[in-house]
């Protein structure tokens, strides 16, 4: 299986994570901003914080031969915090740049009159960028909150297609099948969407349009989810075509609308021809800001 990985946390997770995903066949992900369990108190953290998902992070990434891609936005729960409110008057600085492909996460957490402010401000700049979005749904409500989003949505003027609604379930998923926005399934160990449930949902509604991510971050999650639901996939009649369709060419398809997707393999990575088959680091003395993702020289 070749994977795009259209969600997930990957300043929580470790290089072994990114060496586990490469040996599964994420080639290509999508990081989205994203509250990170402690709250920040001033728009400078949010400043380091797109400087490291466009930097650092892409090039840990690089050493581990996945292609690293960001969604900036200011997430939805901390929307309603009055002291982080310049962070979207910042976002601007950011979405011109390389390696964004989209506007992300934005929509709802607790469906405030300041979430639906942030969030009206953020698909203005999505259309204003003509960069595609990612919209977290909320964990409660999530019905109510899903209409809500798609309201929001259609008074925005922007494309549906530009948009994809995340964090559905099988309560949520016709909703957004009917508005012509993009369905995205977060499969979790516990919670949100399993495997199982998922190859059940794609048996009825099929594979247009649906994005399956791991959303893995700092909770209770696994970054090869989307492995795994591949190989359910194919456990439960689809075969290697949909699979492909669904982690692969579904993902490049949306982020695709941004212009900004870059998939060719990393030099060393050739598609089955890593250093040592693993996804280990192939370039060794590659370094950003003085620093190596080996953390000391390589024994040889």
């Amino acid at each position: 299986m070749r994977i795009f990985d259209p969600h997930i946390h990957m300043t929580s997770r470790t290089t072994d994570d990114y060496q586990a995903m490469y040996a599964s066949g994420v080639r290509a992900l999508v990081e989205p901003s994203f509250w990170l369990g402690q709250p920040r108190t001033s728009a400078g953290s949010f400043t380091d914080y797109f400087d490291a998902l466009i930097g650092w992070e892409r090039f840990r990434a690089s050493q581990y031969g996945i292609r690293h891609h960001a969604a900036l936005a200011l997430n939805p729960k901390e929307a309603n915090d009055p002291r982080l409110r310049e962070v979207v008057e910042l976002l601007p600085r950011y979405l011109g740049k390389d390696g964004v492909v989209a506007v992300g996460e934005v929509g709802y957490d607790s469906m405030t009159p300041e979430e639906d402010e942030v969030f009206a401000r953020q698909l203005e700049l999505a259309r204003e960028f003509e960069l595609p979005v990612m919209v977290h749904t909320p964990h409660r409500d999530k019905v109510a909150g899903t209409r809500r989003t798609l309201d929001v949505v259609r008074e925005s003027g922007i494309d549906p297609a530009m948009v994809v609604v995340d964090h559905l379930n099988e309560g949520t998923v016709d909703l957004v099948a009917d508005s012509g926005a993009w369905m995205g399934f977060s499969i979790y160990p516990h919670t949100k969407m399993d495997e199982p449930r998922m190859v059940e949902i794609l048996r009825r509604i099929g594979t247009r349009r649906v994005l399956v991510n791991s959303a893995a971050d700092w909770g209770q999650s696994d970054p090869l989810k989307t492995s795994s639901t591949g190989r359910e996939m194919l456990g439960g009649g689809f075969d290697a075509a949909a699979v492909h369709t669904v982690l692969w060419e579904n993902p490049v398809a949306f982020f695709g609308q941004s212009g900004r997707l870059v998939l060719d393999p990393i030099p060393g990575f050739e598609e089955d021809d890593a250093s040592d088959g693993s996804g280990a680091p192939d370039a060794s003395g590659a370094l950003f800001e003085g620093n190596s993702v080996l953390r000391g020289e390589r024994v040889r």
